[in-house]
């Protein structure tokens, strides 16, 4: 069984990463940005209080991501581990963290604020289907359009500037904590988040002492 966090700011890549290593090894992979969207789409209470934060440009309260988190991995359905991505988002959070789960590797991505701002101020979602894109690597054969349902596309609420400039400032001020605590007790590894991602995959793999090639190991370890 194996057990990750994977951190970095907005636009690192995080979720394309650690849904790599889910698919190759079997991991259930909790993102707390996909369960927010979750929420916001099924036009649930904790949804709609959501689209209300979102649109005031603040931040979701660390008490209900954690809320959420907790809840997700109490369902003990990772079977073979698990790829937490977007949580512990402070320190109280990632000493409970520590004390519930015994974590096999922290992965921490790093990107220049210079590039962040390039790649969130790029991204597009269909509003129809939910398809991610990027204006910069996967541009939509009709531009403002989606290629899978012909959907309009639009910049995410979440990925406004002014919001984008709020959550640098939160992630610099509350993240330092978190991965000095982590390094004080757990494996970090600190990956340079600007090549593409099938470079940035081979060297989490090659950091963790994963299998670069081969698929899911059933047998766990």
């Amino acid at each position: 069984m194996r057990k990750y966090v994977i951190m970095g700011v907005q636009g690192s890549g995080k979720g394309t990463q650690a849904a790599m290593l889910a698919n190759d090894f079997d991991l259930v992979q909790v993102s707390v940005g996909d369960m927010l969207r979750w929420q916001v789409q099924n036009h649930t209470k904790i949804g709609a209080q959501v689209r209300r934060i979102v649109a005031a440009g603040e931040l979701v309260s660390d008490d209900l991501v954690g809320s959420l988190v907790r809840t997700r991995l109490d369902q003990h359905d990772w079977n073979y581990g698990f790829i937490v991505d977007g949580f512990p988002r402070n320190r109280p959070q990632a000493e409970f963290f520590l004390e519930s789960y015994d974590i096999d590797g922290v992965i921490h991505l790093e990107l220049p604020d210079d590039e962040v701002r390039r790649r969130v101020l790029n991204r597009r979602l269909c509003t129809r289907c939910g398809m991610d894109y990027n204006l910069i690597a996967h541009r939509p054969q009709v531009e403002g359009r989606c290629d899978v349902c012909g959907g309009e596309l639009m910049t995410r609420e979440d990925d406004a500037e002014h919001a984008l400039e709020s959550r640098l400032r939160d992630y610099h001020t509350k993240t330092n904590p978190v991965l000095d605590l982590f390094r004080r007790k757990e494996f970090v590894v600190s990956i340079d988040a600007r090549p593409d991602k099938v470079m940035v995959q081979r060297q989490i793999r090659t950091e963790l002492g994963l299998p670069i090639t081969r698929g899911p190991e059933k047998n766990g370890s």
